[in-house]
């Protein structure tokens, strides 16, 4: 179980460091073209890692990964805008929301209590945001919008991740899922009016670090080890993903946020925290009951 968390975390390092390379890569290359080339590029690289598993590809890799690959697709495409309009230091913080919007997906889809710790993290977020908003010198901009909007597809794609993977062939299923997202971003491509595009070494080094690291290698990490990971220590590890965008925001680019602005991203982070750190609590005593009853010792009711 060590090697299976110390993976996870591996990937939001990956993941952070997405934060800074999209944003180096959008001074060039529009926000639908940058995914249209970054996950088509990782669905060349799957394609040719899992070349000899082809022959295993079947119908529910195919709906699976399809599925799947939808969240994956909305999650990405409103990340780039979101990025593109706010600093990443806010985007990394505002996309850490996902954890609260999964509790709302689990009880409209499965009619799972949302519970009061939940709401409770809810109203301290919307405190947090709140001071994002009054505390920066464009309020709660379009981006930060967007940035929110996106942990809404998040947390999309880590209960897909969660209800509909099973035991497929994590190469296929990924696979499938970066050739949807790369349909999906070629479709806006071509709805959109496309600028003049100057590619450069910077631009193209930032799409091969997010095609290979945070898409190819953290994605089927996930695919094959958050199966074994409740979504709630899934979800606090993720956690840790708009740290290292704070991080790269600070001492690469320069990012500085007002008092008010690091109180409002304390406040959700909190927020976030403190809903999954307490059902992380409520998991291990239920474990410890089970495990009590088992060994013939009565668990405490």
């Amino acid at each position: 179980m060590g090697q299976v968390y110390f993976i996870l975390i591996l990937t939001t390092f990956f993941w952070g460091g997405s934060f800074l390379f999209t944003k180096i890569g959008l001074r060039e290359i529009p926000p639908p073209l940058f995914v249209l080339m970054r996950f088509s590029l990782a669905a060349m690289i799957m394609l040719f890692v899992s070349g000899r598993r082809l022959k295993n590809f079947n119908r529910q890799i195919l709906w699976r990964g399809a599925a799947v690959g939808v969240t994956l697709g909305l999650t990405n495409i409103s990340f780039v805008f979101g990025v593109q309009g706010t600093s990443i230091s806010r985007a990394g913080i505002l996309n850490n929301l996902f954890v609260l919007f999964i509790p709302f997906i689990v009880k409209i889809v499965w009619g799972d209590r949302i519970g009061r710790i939940n709401l409770a993290g809810i109203i301290l977020a919307s405190v947090g945001i709140w001071l994002l908003a009054t505390g920066g010198s464009e309020g709660f901009n379009r981006g930060d919008l967007i940035s929110t909007f996106c942990a809404l597809m998040i947390a999309c794609q880590v209960v897909a991740v969660s209800k509909l993977l099973r035991d497929d062939d994590v190469y296929l299923v990924s696979l499938v899922q970066f050739a949807t997202a790369s349909l999906m971003a070629g479709c806006i491509t071509l709805l959109l009016p496309l600028p003049h595009v100057t590619l450069h070494r910077s631009a193209l080094l930032s799409v091969a670090y997010c095609a290979l690291f945070p898409t190819v290698f953290c994605f089927t990490l996930q695919n094959a080890y958050q199966r074994y990971v409740t979504a709630t220590r899934a979800g606090l590890i993720y956690t840790l993903d708009p740290v290292w965008s704070l991080v790269a925001g600070f001492f690469i680019l320069g990012e500085r946020l007002s008092a008010r602005e690091w109180l409002g991203c304390g406040i959700i982070f909190i927020a976030v925290v403190i809903p999954l750190g307490v059902r992380y609590l409520m998991e291990r005593r239920l474990v410890k009951r089970y495990v009590e009853t088992e060994d013939g010792v009565p668990g405490v009711t």
